[in-house]
């Protein structure tokens, strides 16, 4: 039984602990902002869709925006340690790379569609939205760029503007990759996205432990 059918099953007013209940009413809030966006969803959608009273609702998120950055850290965070898993998961550069293209493009196309609410919010110019946004994708930078500043032994700011490029056209590619229905499967838009980003990063010398270029 998936979550949306045990949510759907469930009597209204069964008594959950507390953290089931929080994510159950996250769960819900999600498919609703997904579905309307911020500005149309609003608390007795999120309540119905959860089966639960607006006060049961309320007395957990005290209101619409605190439901929303809720769900925003959640995401935000998760797609943070996805970039960090790939980059961590070998030590072959251009599989590296690969890994981190494969991240983004698996967080865009989870069904349940988070990704929208980070990169795609239609509160962007709430500034509690648009810090975390902006926050996860120089979380994501500074990961990507302390492996190319070791790899390479370019400087920090250098490193940082490759970091800030291979994780922006990552994301964007992904993105219209999934809105445009391209007929090209994903593992084979990851490896022209890895052959585009590795021709570029491999043209940079690598070092080793001592600082020599090899």
């Amino acid at each position: 039984m998936t979550a949306i059918e045990e949510t759907e099953s469930r009597p209204r007013g069964t008594r959950l602990p507390r953290r089931a209940r929080r994510n159950q009413l996250l769960g819900a809030a999600q498919e609703v902002f997904v579905a309307q966006g911020y500005h149309a969803a609003a608390m007795d959608d999120i309540a119905e869709r959860a089966g639960v009273s607006k006060p049961v609702l309320y007395q957990h998120f005290p209101g619409k925006l605190d439901l929303y950055l809720a769900l925003l850290d959640q995401h935000c965070e998760a797609l943070l340690q996805s970039v960090r898993a790939a980059l961590a998961s070998t030590t072959d550069n251009k599989q590296r790379v690969a890994a981190t293209v494969g991240a983004y493009f698996a967080y865009v196309e989870d069904e349940g569609g988070a990704f929208r609410l980070v990169f795609e919010s239609d509160l962007t110019n709430e500034p509690a939205v648009r810090e975390r946004v902006d926050q996860v994708s120089m979380q994501c930078a500074e990961a990507i760029s302390q492996v190319i500043a070791e790899d390479t032994g370019l400087p920090k700011d250098e490193s940082m503007l490759l970091a800030v490029g291979l994780g922006g056209v990552s994301q964007v590619v992904a993105r219209y990759w999934l809105s445009s229905a391209s007929a090209v499967p994903r593992d084979t838009a990851v490896q022209l996205l890895t052959s585009l980003a590795w021709r570029g990063i491999a043209g940079f010398p690598m070092h080793g432990a001592d600082g020599v270029a090899h």
